[in-house]
């Protein structure tokens, strides 16, 4: 079996979406971050979709454990896309769903962070404050209720994307190509962009020619900017493709390397 016969129902969502609300960030970790939780949150409708202990679903499960990390205000309309495809095309559906979930989870992440995380926060939190400081209980009520608000977004926003996600598969499924295409590269763009601007490693190590010093980081800088993070991060990609490697493992190589290096006075490391 490769296709599902099973449709989703209000019942999922509710299930899904309480699960989201309740649990998405309990199975955080560093290796993979939000993956368990995804898997977590659609178990149960997996389960429907392809039988229990059915090699399709044990595929499906691998595939939603792998990394993913994206806003906690957004990651139900990547659920919702993901279900639809799964719903319509079972295990052939593989592909698109990896790709629609790494190219969209970097995109949601600074929006869904920035708007819900700090913007709305600092705003509305800011009004309710001062309504509290007057002694208008108006303060307490409004950042309830905006709490709420975003809840209830969050709520709505899955079976929404569903019935889109739907969509796409149905009919519009000439343009499903271009989406995961157009998805996967701007995957690959945020992952270059966090590349150059999360990593902080420089040489600090300055050799003395006489009585001149030379600074070995600006030079890199000014032939190629951020090339040490670039080639520090190929060094990692290729020692996860090594036999027996884990990304744990190669976190333990990063803090000991770290830890050497910065001590013997050639290199700064961190993360920004």
């Amino acid at each position: 079996m490769t296709k599902s016969n099973y449709k989703l129902t209000k019942e999922d969502f509710t299930q899904i979406n309480k699960r989201s609300l309740f649990t998405f960030q309990l199975g955080w970790n560093y290796e993979r971050m939000q993956g368990s939780s995804y898997l977590y949150i659609i178990l149960p409708q997996l389960r429907k979709m392809y039988g229990d202990g059915t090699p399709e679903l044990k595929e499906m499960m691998k595939l939603h454990t792998q990394f993913f990390n994206t806003s906690n205000f957004f990651h139900t309309i990547i659920t919702g896309i993901d279900l639809a495809l799964e719903e319509t095309d079972g295990v052939e559906s593989k592909d698109a769903v990896n790709g629609i979930k790494t190219g969209l989870m970097g995109p949601f992440a600074p929006i869904g962070d920035s708007i819900f995380g700090s913007l709305v926060p600092a705003i509305m939190g800011s009004i309710a404050a001062t309504l509290a400081i007057q002694g208008q209980p108006w303060g307490v009520l409004l950042w309830v209720a905006v709490t709420v608000a975003i809840d209830v977004f969050r709520w709505k926003q899955l079976e929404f994307a569903y019935k889109e996600g739907v969509k796409l598969v149905t009919t519009m499924r000439d343009k499903l190509s271009a989406l995961v295409d157009a998805a996967s590269v701007m995957g690959v763009f945020m992952v270059g962009a966090l590349i150059a601007t999360m990593i902080n490693f420089d040489i600090s190590w300055k050799p003395a020619i006489g009585d001149k010093v030379i600074d070995i980081q600006d030079l890199i800088n000014m032939i190629f900017p951020r090339l040490v993070p670039a080639v520090f991060t190929g060094f990692i990609f290729w020692i996860l493709g090594r036999k027996g490697m884990t990304s744990t493992k190669a976190i333990l190589i990063i803090i000991l390397l770290a830890l050497g290096c910065s001590a013997a006075g050639y290199f700064l490391f961190g993360m920004k």
